[in-house]
């Protein structure tokens, strides 16, 4: 059987780094994203039991080595659910740049599980899909439930799964895209932090800033909600470059466009504040009412940008958008 799903990538919020569980993919803590939309990944997943070998494929390039391991893990577990054990094609496109920190494989892993369940004939409910998604990476496993999500702690997948926040915020929120290309693997910023002097001590605040955040988007407190944003940013960041191998993933224009995003809610009283993942491009979030007046500030540092506003949840699609 063939589907095809889509989902939207995600901006991290209260984001995490280092895992209890590598193969489950299973955080030491909590975590709370936003998806981006229209930027989104298109993937289309076949069973195909005269084939030998399954196929990886991600904008027409074929996938090996780790990366075609971290879908095994995906595709293995589908397979331990529906019984199926004919191999599998699957062939994904992004809308996006990809490995410039704007989300690729939490949107890719969402997609995947996605149309991988519907193809196996599985009937699971997005939280269920969202431990499928989380075997590729953990932030795919909020890609599926789109919009704010959290991602739950646990040690099994009864406990370690996506589940929407309901926030009017959702509605206002605009979000600026800023180009700054400078790949990071984020598998290896996982295993940074973990060595940081400075993980424990992001580990003991991390619990309240989680509550903190999803008490704000419930009060619809847009302020609060990414004043924090930005702080956890500031705090996922110092923990990641105090590892062993003293990461600086930011470049120049990263800290330019921190500076102006500054500048533009300190001088020109706007509700506007910067956010990062592990890379060096930065998400600004800002309302509707200042989203154009902000991007042609962030475009002016000769910086490419792209407008985004909240994506929904990871979705089938009609056969007829088959990528093959």
């Amino acid at each position: 059987m063939k589907a095809t799903a889509t989902a939207h990538p995600i901006q991290g919020l209260v984001k995490y780094h280092g895992m209890r569980d590598i193969e489950q993919r299973l955080p030491y803590h909590d975590s709370i994203s936003v998806c981006t939309a229209p930027s989104q990944t298109t993937t289309t997943v076949a069973f195909e039991p005269d084939a030998t070998t399954d196929t990886y494929i991600i904008d027409d390039e074929m996938v090996t080595g780790r990366g075609a391991e971290r879908i095994d893990q995906v595709v293995e577990y589908v397979r331990s659910l529906s019984g199926r054990d004919a191999a599998v094609r699957i062939e994904s496109t992004n809308s996006f740049p990809s490995n410039i920190g704007f989300g690729s494989s939490s949107s890719g892993f969402a997609a995947a599980a996605m149309a991988l369940a519907e193809a196996a004939g599985i009937e699971l409910t997005r939280p269920e899909i969202s431990t499928i998604a989380r075997r590729g990476s953990s932030s795919a496993a909020r890609a599926v439930t789109g919009g704010f999500s959290q991602l739950y702690s646990g040690m099994d997948d009864t406990d370690c799964r996506s589940e929407r926040i309901e926030t009017n915020i959702e509605t206002d929120l605009r979000v600026i895209a800023a180009h700054v290309p400078a790949y990071k693997e984020t598998e290896e910023a996982h295993r940074e932090a973990e060595k940081s002097h400075m993980f424990e001590a992001r580990l003991a605040h991390i619990h309240k800033q989680i509550d903190t955040m999803r008490a704000n988007l419930r009060a619809d407190k847009f302020d609060a909600v990414f004043e924090l944003a930005e702080h956890d940013s500031l705090s996922l960041a110092a923990t990641t470059m105090t590892g062993p191998a003293g990461w600086v993933y930011w470049q120049p224009k990263t800290i330019e466009i921190f500076n102006r995003v500054r500048e533009l809610r300190a001088k020109a009283d706007i509700p506007v504040y910067f956010s990062t993942d592990t890379g060096a491009s930065v998400y600004i979030n800002t309302t509707a009412d200042h989203a154009e007046h902000v991007e042609r500030e962030i475009a002016a540092l000769d910086i490419q940008t792209d407008l985004w506003k909240v994506g929904g949840p990871a979705r089938i699609l009609d056969s007829r958008e088959s990528l093959f």
